[in-house]
């Protein structure tokens, strides 16, 4: 964290020119309050870049456009019915909001909109301390009516007012709270923990996109694992994602089995270094997260004792693809994403067949066809998926998987291995078999793709001579 003052510093110059200057310039014209809110304030204190301009103001909608229109590029409505009004100045997006004083009925999240007066009651109403600050401009004084400089320098997230009424009012603060922790590596105060506990079960009138869109939000952060330890330990995840807490399997002094539990968690956080490394400066991958941490959620439900004392969890690879695909449709994600996940996990297993290079260049060829567009993100979660302490056992894998990728690269330059195709295409069977479009064509296209993959390419020469001998001993049959 800055110090205040270095902080001070950095937001009288952020007022000092652009949008935020043009904004305070305008609504003291009109006589109108302005203040800088929110997460911009909290991040400039944190040393954090600044993404989002967000502003309040005691000017109403109408008078908020008629203000920010001669001054801007563009104006659009965000919610004029919630009192925001969205521009861009000099290039960038801002959202100027009415103060508002909001009252709900405890049955939905959605508030009875009313605007308020004050700066103040304003800033009383949101969600935590720490994004209940505001600059007010262009005087550029500090507002902080719930002290929430004082969370910021400590670390913890509270909410203004009690907890019980906060979440009460707008249950999705509950996961709000969670994601925080991960994405500011803040903790919750002790009151406030205790009430998303007790409270867990009126998340149930959020709506599933807006349970969607925090969950991802915690696990793109940079370091989402305490985000989502704190889900399970609160309960909030038995009713958004349940498979996550049901990985902590029992355990009794016979049999014995890794914490399948932590080795995701630890998965998880093995593969956002990968990602991290082996793509510096990308967007935080959201499939590949989510893969992470989902890929051994068929472990329950194939979990056997076998004798000896060892555990088995035969074919969880295939029952966890299934899961994954379920709960992600049921948490409303897009089906490319669902897609994408469930392949990752039924094949995450593929690699652990691959021992001292013994796989032919065919089965090399058959892993980067099955993965086919998954096939770096396959590279990273299997890599991750490696969670043993004994460190010769670890390194050995690691030499096995770089050898993998070694001979997955050469023969890509020899073969452009990564769009498998047969030698032959639709068009090419049905000239030379003389047949029109059908099944036979297809069989015939797969039964080339084998061969293809079998022995790499043939010449055309070659590829027609084995389709009219595949296809002479099916007209026999």
């Amino acid at each position: 964290m800055q110090s205040v003052q270095q902080s001070l510093e950095f937001l009288s110059a952020l007022a000092a020119e652009g949008p935020v200057a043009a904004l305070a310039k305008a609504f003291s014209a009109a006589g109108r309050e302005l203040a800088l809110v929110g997460g911009p304030v909290r991040d400039a204190f944190l040393g954090r870049p600044i993404t989002d301009l967000d502003f309040t103001t005691d000017a109403r909608p109408d008078e908020i456009l008629g203000l920010v229109t001669p001054i801007s590029q563009a104006q659009w409505d965000v919610g004029r019915a919630f009192g925001t009004i969205a521009a861009r100045i000099d290039g960038q997006t801002v959202e100027i909001t009415t103060y508002r004083s909001d009252s709900y009925d405890g049955a939905t999240r959605k508030p009875a909109v009313e605007f308020g007066d004050t700066l103040e009651g304003d800033l009383f109403r949101r969600d935590f301390t720490v994004n209940a600050m505001a600059l007010r401009l262009p005087e550029l004084k500090l507002i902080d009516p719930s002290h929430g400089m004082d969370d910021l320098i400590a670390g913890v997230l509270r909410t203004p007012g009690a907890p019980e009424i906060s979440f009460g009012d707008d249950p999705l603060r509950m996961l709000r709270a969670i994601r925080f922790t991960a994405q500011l590596g803040f903790s919750v105060a002790v009151d406030t923990a205790v009430a998303i506990t007790e409270m867990r079960d009126s998340i149930g009138i959020v709506s599933v996109e807006r349970v969607n869109d925090e969950l991802s939000k915690l696990l793109k952060t940079d370091a989402p694992r305490r985000g989502v330890e704190l889900l399970v330990e609160s309960g909030l995840a038995e009713l958004v994602l349940p498979e996550i807490p049901a990985l902590q399997l029992e355990r009794d002094e016979h049999h014995h089995h890794k914490d399948v539990y932590q080795h995701s968690l630890t998965v998880l956080d093995q593969a956002i270094d990968l990602e991290k490394s082996r793509h510096p400066g990308a967007a935080p991958d959201l499939v590949l997260r989510l893969a992470a941490l989902l890929h051994d959620i068929g472990k329950p439900a194939t979990k056997r004792n076998e004798p000896g004392g060892q555990v088995s969890f035969h074919h969880h690879d295939v029952v966890g693809s299934k899961l994954a695909r379920k709960r992600l449709r049921a948490l409303r994600y897009d089906n490319d994403t669902i897609a994408a996940v469930s392949r990752l996990i039924e094949l995450h297993l593929r690699f652990f067949g691959y021992t001292d290079g013994a796989w032919t260049d065919s089965a090399v060829r058959r892993y980067v066809r099955d993965a086919g567009d998954q096939l770096e993100r396959l590279h990273i979660l299997t890599r991750a998926d490696v969670t043993t302490r004994n460190r010769r056992k670890a390194d050995q894998l690691a030499f096995a998987y770089d050898d993998l990728e070694e001979r997955i690269a050469t023969l890509a330059a020899e073969e452009e291995l990564a769009a498998v195709r047969p030698d032959l295409d639709g068009e090419q069977i049905m000239r030379i078999l003389g047949i029109k479009p059908s099944r036979e064509v297809g069989q015939a296209y797969a039964y080339l793709l084998e061969v293809r993959l079998d022995e790499g390419p043939l010449s055309e020469e070659e590829a027609t001579r084995r389709l009219l001998e595949w296809w002479a001993v099916r007209q026999e049959g």
